[in-house]
C-alpha cells in the first residue's frame, strides 16, 4: 500500500511546522519525506523521487528559491509548492517565476495544503479520460499521455502548470479565456491565490514558445481580461 501512495517531500527549517505539516499530509494518505535544508532535500530526492516538493524559502544554507530552480532543471514534472511569508509579494513573484506551481502564505491551514497538494497533482492526470492523444494546433501539439509539448516537432519542456495552462488555451483557440477562467480550469474552482499567479506563468511560458516573448504571436493579452491563443501562419 505504501508504494502506492503519493511521495510529498517538505523542507521546512522549523521542526514544529515541518512535524505538523507532515502530520497532516501522513493523515491524507501522503508518504512524507522531512528535512530541513536544502542540501539535504537533493540527496532525498535522488533516491526518492517525490511527486511534490514543498519548499520554505528562507532555509539555511541553500535558499527555497535556489532549490526550486534546481529541482525545475533536473526534475520538470515534479509539482513544486513554495511557502511564502504574509505580505512578501515579491516572493511569490520570484517563486513562480523560477518555477514553482503554487504557493502558500504562512499561517495555513494544512488542509489547504492538502487541496492545494491534490489540485495540482490533477494537472499531471490532464486528457488521460480523452479519447484523443494529442491536440494539434497549426505547429503546435500537445502529447496528452506522454505529457509533452511540441513546437514545430521540437520538443518544449513544460512544467505541469504550463502544460495545463496551455491545454486551456489550445483547446479553444481564438477564443479569450478570463484570468478567472483560467484559474478555475488549471487550479480548481476553490483556488484563492490571485491573478498574478496566471500573469507569472503565461510570461514563463511565451519565453520558452515565442520567438520573441515581448511581441508574442501565440499567446496574445486580451486587455482588461486575460488571455487567447492565436494562431500565426508565418511562425
Amino acid at each position: 500500500m505504501e508504494k502506492n501512495k503519493k511521495k510529498v517531500l517538505v523542507v521546512e527549517d522549523e521542526a514544529s511546522i515541518r512535524k505538523f505539516l507532515a502530520i497532516n499530509l501522513n493523515r491524507s494518505g501522503f508518504q512524507v519525506l522531512e528535512c530541513e535544508s536544502a542540501e539535504e532535500a537533493l540527496d532525498l530526492i535522488e533516491e526518492h523521487d517525490p511527486a511534490v516538493a514543498v519548499l520554505d524559502i528562507m532555509l539555511p544554507g541553500m535558499d527555497g528559491f535556489e532549490l526550486c530552480q534546481r529541482l525545475r532543471e533536473f526534475m520538470p514534472e515534479i509539482i513544486i509548492i513554495m511557502l511564502t511569508a504574509k505580505g512578501q509579494d515579491m516572493d511569490k513573484i520570484m517563486g513562480l517565476e523560477l518555477g514553482a506551481d503554487d504557493y502558500m502564505v504562512k499561517p495555513f491551514n494544512p488542509l489547504e495544503l492538502v487541496a492545494r497538494i491534490h489540485a495540482n497533482l490533477r494537472k499531471t492526470g490532464i486528457g488521460r479520460k480523452s479519447n484523443n492523444k494529442f491536440i494539434q494546433f497549426q505547429d503546435l501539439r500537445l502529447d496528452l499521455e506522454g505529457q509533452r509539448f511540441y513546437k514545430q516537432n521540437q520538443e518544449i519542456e513544460l512544467t505541469p502548470t504550463e502544460f495545463s495552462i496551455i491545454k486551456v488555451l489550445i483547446g479553444k483557440p481564438n477564443k479569450a479565456f478570463s484570468r478567472d477562467e483560467i484559474l478555475n480550469k488549471v487550479w480548481g474552482e476553490n483556488y484563492f491565490g490571485d491573478m498574478k499567479t496566471v500573469d507569472v506563468h503565461i510570461r514563463r511560458i511565451r519565453e520558452k514558445i515565442e520567438n520573441n516573448p515581448s511581441e508574442p504571436q501565440w499567446i496574445e493579452t486580451v486587455w482588461g481580461l486575460g488571455y487567447r491563443l492565436r494562431g500565426n501562419e508565418k511562425q
